[in-house]
């Protein structure tokens, strides 16, 4: 698979088959993924994989806070402006829209689109799934490492004929998380990515990127 494959071919898949990612397979994307781009090689970013027992642990957990009506987390980070802006809101809106209206789900009902996004702390039916931390003292730069070090991992997926789905989700039940994998103070949750091989005969339609001249200026000289 080269590169413009791997790019065009990556997107959020929300439902996997119970079909196990080897160990080895994890650890040779991820050995690959430290060479990710970082500012002054700093690789601000803390990973964690969760498979087996350790991660149905941590669904069952979410899954009972769901069933329970608990409430979020206090959000460490803000995910969204609160006010966003076009042509921002309007991106945001058509995905709610395709998303929710390829699973039959319309508008009106929040019920139904509480239920659909609950499968987001099942990890969409994955078999594998990585927790990526940040350090709490650190800027928006390395958010920005963060970033691309998360990138070269979904493509990296890609070539070993896997998919992924970032989840800032996660973010949402930290503590939850944080009671399974121990991650030391000073450590972040930046969001949850589920990791496995996709279910064809879920219904998957891939939303659509902006037109190269609403995000791209060419400045060309003589």
């Amino acid at each position: 698979m080269d590169v413009y494959e791997a790019v065009t071919g990556r997107r959020a898949v929300r439902g996997f088959t119970d079909q196990q990612v080897p160990r080895e397979v994890l650890a040779r994307v991820l050995s690959a993924a430290a060479w990710a781009p970082s500012a002054s090689n700093l690789q601000p970013w803390h990973a964690y994989v969760l498979t087996g027992r350790p991660l149905a642990e941590l669904k069952k957990r979410a899954g009972e806070r769901i069933a329970a009506g608990d409430p979020w987390d206090a959000p460490e980070y803000e995910q969204y402006p609160p006010a966003l802006k076009g042509p921002y809101h309007e991106r945001r809106s058509a995905f709610g829209e395709q998303r929710y209206g390829a699973l039959g789900i319309p508008r009106e009902d929040l019920e139904a689109r509480q239920r659909a996004a609950a499968a987001n702390w099942d990890c969409f039916g994955a078999p594998a799934a990585l927790f990526c931390y940040i350090d709490r003292d650190l800027g928006r730069p390395q958010w920005s490492d963060v970033g691309m070090y998360l990138q070269t991992v979904m493509l990296l997926l890609r070539a070993e004929g896997l998919h992924s789905c970032t989840q800032m989700a996660w973010a949402k039940y930290h503590k939850t998380v944080a009671e399974v994998l121990s991650p030391p103070d000073e450590l972040l949750l930046f969001c949850g990515m589920s990791i496995g091989y996709e279910d064809v005969t879920a219904s998957q339609p891939r939303t659509g990127r902006a037109p190269l001249d609403e995000t791209v200026t060419f400045v060309d000289g003589c």
